[in-house]
């Protein structure tokens, strides 16, 4: 949180901006001295202002209400290094939102593990019309997460995500696969 720092001094007294008729005034002494100790943490949070919008350097509750502005998809329940790399992502995410490579880069940065992803879906083009449609005809997409415990991972927050990524018209199944191959 941003308030009173002690012995956080402001980088331009109040007093030193007077005229000198004040300078030997115990009341605008004092009066100064409140309002420079009231200024100086505005004064820090202005002069570091570059640093707040950067998600490595900004204070943690600042990170979360960053993630706002640039759409990161967080609960405020993830640890601080997860949330800083989510919000880092986030604005880069936004250029491959539902795409395959997109909600791949979501997941491992929200989980930590890059997930195989499975779909059904094509693009091609041919010179001569009426050709073969690329992909499967019924639409499918599978999310596969290989993890050293698959309890440890949040699945409703793993349904959530992908539901948010994925297209709206394509059923999606979720699946946790420990490391070694067993299914959850």
């Amino acid at each position: 949180m941003r308030n009173a720092v002690d012995g956080m001094l402001s980088p331009f007294p109040l007093l030193e901006q007077l005229p000198s008729v004040y300078a030997e005034d115990e009341l605008a002494q004092r009066f100064t001295a409140a309002l420079d100790e009231l200024l100086a943490p505005l004064l820090s949070v202005l002069d570091c202002l570059e640093a707040y919008f950067h998600p490595g350097l900004a204070p943690p509750d600042f990170v979360a209400w960053l993630g706002g502005w640039v759409g990161a998809e967080v609960t405020g329940q993830e640890p601080e290094p997860a949330l800083r790399a989510v919000v880092a992502g986030a604005a880069a995410l936004h250029r491959s939102r539902g795409t395959v490579r997109g909600m791949a880069e979501a997941v491992r940065l929200t989980f930590g593990v890059a997930p195989e992803i499975e779909e059904s879906g094509g693009a091609a083009w041919s010179a001569r019309p009426l050709g073969p449609f690329p992909g499967e005809p019924v639409p499918r997409l599978v999310v596969r997460l290989r993890v050293p415990d698959p309890d440890l991972i949040d699945r409703t927050r793993l349904e959530e995500l992908v539901g948010s990524l994925r297209p709206a018209h394509v059923p999606c199944s979720i699946d946790l696969v420990r490391a070694d191959g067993a299914h959850s």
